[in-house]
């Protein structure tokens, strides 16, 4: 099952809602002040999860009276984010691939932490997607041809950028194909930003490698 979540970042009003509008989602979460989004967009989410400690009053409710949907209300003392229980809940009703919005803009350390939640599709072997107007944002681990599309045919006026950042200590025996900066058995480690802002040059780039985890950036600009 196709799950999005939306959080309390950084949000393009008209992005997320055309998306949740014209994607088929068999549920959609809205995560503590994520609602204020849901309430300027007139719409209705199936789960509503939180400590409510940042949303507008007005939202919460607005969404009181609404019927059919699920509420779970969390203490704001607790050792994970709203976010991360609305990944943990999403997983555990079963789903299958994850749109997470909001994750962006605001406060970076909020951001920092939500990069590191994509890591939670890795173990369970969900593809947990972060993305907003400009960026998508996901990780992968030990890659074997794994093809990302060239956008640019939709995107004539803008540029397309790959960047590839390792999340572990060591990236092993990277090779990129398709990239206008290839790399051939490569070490990326940390430290550096040797793999920012590469481009694709054909309909694919494809990004292999051998042990690690990299967090892949999809970028508009």
């Amino acid at each position: 099952m196709k799950f999005a979540i939306v959080t309390g970042g950084k949000i393009n009003d008209k992005y997320v809602s055309g998306i949740l509008k014209n994607e088929k989602f068999d549920q959609i979460i809205a995560v503590d002040s994520g609602l204020d989004f849901f309430k300027r967009t007139n719409i209705k989410p199936n789960v509503i999860i939180g400590d409510f400690d940042s949303v507008d009053k007005d939202s919460k409710k607005y969404f009181d009276s609404k019927e059919n949907i699920k509420w779970i209300t969390l203490n704001p003392v607790k050792d994970d984010t709203d976010t991360e229980h609305a990944i943990h809940y999403a997983i555990d009703s079963g789903a299958s691939y994850i749109s997470l919005f909001g994750a962006t803009g605001g406060r970076i350390d909020h951001l920092l932490a939500n990069i590191s939640l994509l890591g939670i599709g890795l173990e369970k072997n969900i593809p947990i997607i972060m993305q907003d107007s400009k960026n998508k944002v996901f990780m992968l681990k030990d890659a074997k041809n794994f093809k990302i599309k060239n956008t640019k045919a939709n995107n004539e006026d803008k540029k397309h950028f790959i960047s590839l950042i390792p999340y572990t200590a060591e990236v092993k025996n990277v090779t990129l194909s398709g990239f206008k900066y290839p790399l051939h058995n490569y070490n990326m480690g940390g430290f550096n930003a040797l793999g920012i802002s590469n481009e694709i040059i054909g309909d694919f780039g494809i990004i292999s490698f051998d042990k690690g985890i990299l967090i892949v950036v999809e970028a508009i600009d």
